[in-house]
């Protein structure tokens, strides 16, 4: 559906207006299944990266004769880098997640800078896509990456995964050996029965407990190699990943632990967790890898975790000057700046919800439903804020064509990546008045989604014993057309915004008259304008020589 090319163009020249430079700042939460409200094992992805577009994933998985091969290619510039041998029998991959319900998220930590630049066809992008086709558990999972990347080079700099399936979710710290060896060390730690965790950018994982093999997962030469390079020594019960391969720094404490704390202040407020950590404050205490939330932890809260501007809190963004004169939470990059004249860095804040986010996903793996039924990849693009969620169930044969449409150069009405940006970029100018708009739509799309994957859930049960295929049309239909109902509303959205605050007037209303009521400014705002030029805005007569700039 088309309107005019003209609201197409100016969103588009928006968008680029507020593209910014490559930060890292994907964020994972992962939920047990002892912390979920319904017994789901739960992780939560949000992919950050300015001007990047990626088509919603999917592989159809399939048996495969001896002596095949799977061609490998770079996740971020699809050049292709090689191939591998296939194995006989691979799975359907939805997103990040897969037909036995396995899924695999990721957050880059990048750590020491003399473990870059290695040799070999894996990357963090191509190795989480190639261990889904394979794996069949998370713990399989870990132990197929460790494998590709020993076997064919991990070419990548360190990422924490989260790696999870319909009983278990992992944490799991890994990074390349650089020029300095094949293969990859890691330490893996499972998330204990009714705990979650969190990462954004920096490594978590410190002590490992080595008695432990049930909870515990690592690479056998983890200790040694940290040894060898000089980043650790005395008794292996002493030992620390994030010491030894990702020591932290006032960046990453700012940048990445704030927003640790922020899902653990929110699921635990009980705890009390302290800002000083991450507020850069010597000999403050790290924040713990697990923590048991208040309360059980439910689909709408995972995806109210990731819609976080540190709300309720001294550090909230749509507040003060920053924010400007209508609440704007988000800073445009670069995230860094200095003052002339003055030797101090300086950094706006990092909330989990960013402008910037290519795609995202909350996925939900349910052990008491068949594979196809249980998983479920909540999926959807951009700023997280003010886009939907829509379930991609993994029993499904296609995904929505909006979703798999696009890149980030042509703006595309057919493409749901253009179409959330186009509203989302058109509402930063405006903000506190139509982010609340769109909050409406949002809501009303969303409970859609989540009443009617109940149903669906319980039909496509039915299905199941009855007429498997057809249980596969029906979860398909489902998650395509309930998908596209979603993007052709933020079409609709969009239009509507646009004509209600046309000139930043607000037309409330049907009726063309009378005149539409200007938004004006808020008063702080407007104080400050006045304090900056004295006698400037007066509305008055002025005596001859009196100063008129």
């Amino acid at each position: 559906m088309r309107k005019t090319l003209f609201i197409a163009f100016a969103a588009f020249t928006l968008l680029l207006a507020g593209q910014a430079n490559h930060t890292l700042a994907c964020t994972n939460v992962l939920v047990s299944r002892g912390a979920s409200a319904d017994g789901s094992v739960m992780t939560s992805y949000l992919y950050d990266m300015a001007g990047f577009m990626q088509p919603i994933h999917f592989y159809p998985g399939g048996e495969h004769e001896p002596g095949d091969s799977l061609r490998i290619y770079g996740f971020h510039a699809r050049e292709y880098l090689g191939s591998i041998a296939q194995v006989p029998r691979t799975y359907r991959v939805v997103g990040n997640m897969n037909e036995k319900q396995v899924s695999i998220a990721e957050s880059t930590f990048t750590g020491r800078s003399e473990l870059h630049n290695g040799d070999g066809l894996f990357d963090y992008g191509n190795l989480m896509w190639t261990t889904l086709q394979r794996a069949t558990s998370a713990r399989e999972a870990i132990l197929i990456m460790d494998e590709l990347a020993r076997t064919y080079g991990y070419k990548d700099t360190g990422e924490s995964f989260s790696i999870a399936d319909k009983n278990e979710a992992w944490v799991v710290d890994f990074i390349g050996k650089g020029e300095h060896g094949e293969g990859a060390v890691w330490v893996a730690a499972r998330v204990p029965e009714g705990y979650i965790a969190a990462h954004a950018n920096q490594a978590r994982i410190r002590q490992v407990d080595w008695d432990d093999t049930e909870n515990w997962m690592w690479a056998e030469d983890v200790v040694d190699f940290a040894r060898e390079m000089g980043w650790f020594e005395g008794n292996k019960r002493d030992f620390s990943f994030v010491d030894a391969y990702d020591p932290v720094t006032p960046t990453s404490l700012l940048l990445c632990e704030s927003r640790v704390w922020s899902v653990y202040r929110r699921m635990a407020p009980s705890k009390e967790f302290s800002d000083e950590y991450w507020r850069a404050v010597k000999g403050a205490e790290p924040y713990p890898l697990f923590i048991k939330p208040d309360e059980k932890i439910t689909i709408q809260d995972m995806i109210g975790l990731v819609r976080d501007h540190f709300h309720d809190t001294p550090y909230y963004t749509g507040e003060g000057i920053a924010a400007g004169p209508y609440n704007l939470p988000y800073r445009w990059r670069p995230i860094f700046f200095e003052l002339e004249g003055d030797t101090t860095r300086y950094s706006w804040e990092r909330p989990i919800s960013q402008p910037q986010t290519g795609f995202s996903f909350v996925t939900q793996a349910r052990n008491w439903l068949p594979d196809e039924i249980g998983g479920i990849c909540w999926y959807s693009v951009d700023d997280t804020y003010s886009n939907a969620f829509m379930p991609m169930y993994m029993g499904m044969n296609d995904v929505p064509k909006s979703l798999a449409t696009g890149n980030s150069l042509e703006f595309d009405w057919e493409s749901a990546y253009w179409v959330f940006n186009l509203v989302s970029n058109y509402a930063y100018g405006l903000y506190n008045f139509m982010i609340e708009d769109i909050k409406e739509v949002q809501k009303e799309v969303e409970n859609r989604s989540h009443v009617m994957s109940s149903a669906i859930d319980q039909a496509a049960e039915m299905l199941y014993e009855s007429d498997f295929e057809r249980m596969r049309e029906y979860l398909t239909d489902f998650s395509i057309n309930n998908a596209e109902y979603t993007v052709e509303r933020w079409r609709e959205l969009g239009y509507y915004l646009f004509a209600k605050y046309n000139d930043r007037y607000i037309r409330e209303g049907d009726e063309l008259r009378p005149w539409p009521q200007g938004v004006g400014y808020p008063q702080d705002f407007k104080r400050r304008a006045v304090e900056e030029r004295p006698g400037y805005y007066d509305v008055r007569w002025r005596e001859p020589g009196e100063p008129i700039r």
